[in-house]
C-alpha cells in the first residue's frame, strides 16, 4: 500500500554530515523524497511534537538537542513507507539497534540517534500537517 511518512534528519545528522548517506539509504529501498526543507525548531514546536515525552526526565536534554542545529524535514512516500522507514532507521534505543540500519550503523547514544519517522498512518499525517503546512 502507497503510503505518506514524515521524516525528519536531526541536528547529529546534519553537524555530521550524514545527510546523503541517510537520504541515499531511504532511496535505494525505493521510496520517493516528495518534500524536504530545512528548518530550525522552535521549542513550541518541540513541545507539540514530544508532547508524549515532556513530563519526561530527559526533556530538557531533548529540547537542547533539538534546538542545537537545524533538521531536515522530509515527506517521504512509497509502499509501505512508514513500517519500511521505520526499519530502515533502527531501534530508538541505542542498546536495541542493530547495525545495518541507519541508527545502528550511526547512533551515538539514544538520545542522538540522528533520525525521527512516524509511527503510524495517523501520525504521520500530523506531523506532516505540523512540520509542512
Amino acid at each position: 500500500m502507497k503510503e505518506r511518512t514524515y521524516v525528519m534528519l536531526k541536528p547529529d545528522a546534519l553537524q555530521r554530515n550524514l545527510i546523503g548517506e541517510i537520504v541515499s539509504r531511504i532511496e535505494r529501498k525505493g521510496y520517493k523524497i516528495a518534500d524536504c526543507r530545512m528548518m530550525q525548531l522552535s521549542e513550541e514546536i518541540l513541545r507539540e511534537h514530544y508532547a508524549h515525552i515532556a513530563d519526561k526526565p530527559f526533556f530538557p536534554e531533548t529540547l537542547e538537542y533539538m534546538t542545537s542545529g537545524p533538521v531536515l524535514a522530509m515527506i517521504v512516500e512509497g509502499e509501505n513507507a512508514i513500517q519500511g522507514v521505520r526499519k530502515l532507521m533502527g531501534a530508538t534505543k541505542f542498546e536495541d539497534t542493530l547495525a545495518g540500519t541507519i541508527r545502528g550503523d550511526y547512533a551515538q547514544d539514544t538520545t542522538h540517534n540522528l533520525i525521527h519517522g512516524s509511527d503510524s498512518p495517523e501520525n504521520a499525517e500530523a506531523e506532516i500537517r505540523r512540520f509542512f503546512g
